[in-house]
């Protein structure tokens, strides 16, 4: 594994389990400090003596180069519960959901698809922000035109960086982009982040209007809830599950299962709901740094969990077949 990315992720780790903030800071140091280093830098020992690489920071480098997984990390993903995910894990090809600096994420594209590379992905969709969120530096329609020109730049025969957006679903369950712009994306994931004690059937009609439009391919983290980690908690968004699932269903809609720890959403009871109702699932890490992107592990553990089939999770389906759903009439 890259030393980059075993950085990134022992501070992400480090945040879930609300560690001293100081002891992520030095790990997230660390890693901006051989951020963009070739591989004889990497493995010179003089690296020790660089301004941000302390003893326990370059240890973790050390072991990265020798081509395992860092006993810090390893001992982190274990107690986390990120060992493995199961068979469900190793049928993942690919992930739909992820972010780069041009919106919230810490690193730019290149370490992103890099660090998806080495996990063995057959695909990844970069889906930075839109517009309206603004503490997310969301894209504007120029800024992602820009990003398209750079994104295609990454797939060769091995990989493929598709294009795409999260889309904030807006109060009326409109899309925040530009109507051809979304058609342009390859993948549209719509999720909400404003406004989510919304009352009930308001918030209702919100989702099923974004699961019923014919731009959208993933709702993201539905219920918007947060269980544990450096943002706090915060309760799910209350609605009308069935009605928001068999909109899904009945367009084609996968309900993703975000992998990250602190959401666990959908909850374990929508999650049977949803499958009950005949929706298809993308497991998604909703990555913001490169060492995120193993956070499959954990989405691929509770999908085999719940007893979620390979077979309705379109993030187990080749390239073809992914891009055939994602062109499919609406």
């Amino acid at each position: 594994m890259h030393p980059l990315d075993a950085l990134t992720e022992i501070a992400y780790l480090l945040e879930r389990e609300r560690s001293s903030r100081y002891k992520s800071k030095a790990f997230r140091t660390a890693a901006a400090a051989i951020e963009g280093l070739g591989d004889a830098e990497l493995r010179d020992p003089g690296l020790r003596r660089r301004p941000g690489i302390g003893d326990s920071t370059f240890a973790v480098i050390r072991e990265a180069l020798e081509g395992g997984v860092p006993q810090r990390l390893a001992a982190l993903r274990a107690a986390a519960g990120l060992d493995g995910g199961g068979e469900l894990r190793s049928a993942l090809r690919g992930d739909l959901h992820s972010h780069s600096d041009w919106s919230d994420g810490l690193t730019p594209i290149e370490p992103l698809v890099d660090a998806a590379r080495r996990l063995g992905h057959e695909y990844l969709a970069l889906t930075d922000h839109s517009p309206r969120l603004t503490v997310a530096n969301g894209l504007s329609p120029e800024r992602l035109r820009a990003q398209l020109e750079v994104v295609r730049g990454f797939s060769d025969d091995a990989f493929t960086l598709l294009t795409g957006i999260e889309v904030d679903i807006l109060d009326d369950g409109g899309l925040d982009q530009e109507d051809a712009l979304l058609r342009e994306l390859e993948v549209v994931v719509a999720s909400v982040h404003s406004k989510l004690r919304m009352e009930a059937p308001a918030m209702t009609r919100r989702l099923v209007a974004a699961a019923s439009d014919p731009r959208v391919d993933v709702l993201g983290h539905v219920t918007g809830r947060l269980v544990e980690g450096s943002r706090g908690t915060r309760p799910p968004s209350e609605f009308d599950a069935r009605a928001v699932f068999a909109a899904c269903a009945a367009s084609g809609v996968a309900v993703e299962i975000n992998a990250r720890p602190e959401r666990q959403d959908p909850p374990d009871d929508l999650l049977a709901l949803a499958l009950a109702e005949g929706c298809v699932f993308s497991i998604d890490s909703d990555a913001h740094a490169p060492g995120q992107l193993s956070l499959l592990d954990y989405g691929a553990a509770r999908a085999e969990a719940m007893g979620v089939p390979a077979d309705r999770i379109v993030t187990t389906w080749p390239l073809p077949r992914l891009r055939e759903w994602l062109t499919r009439e609406r």
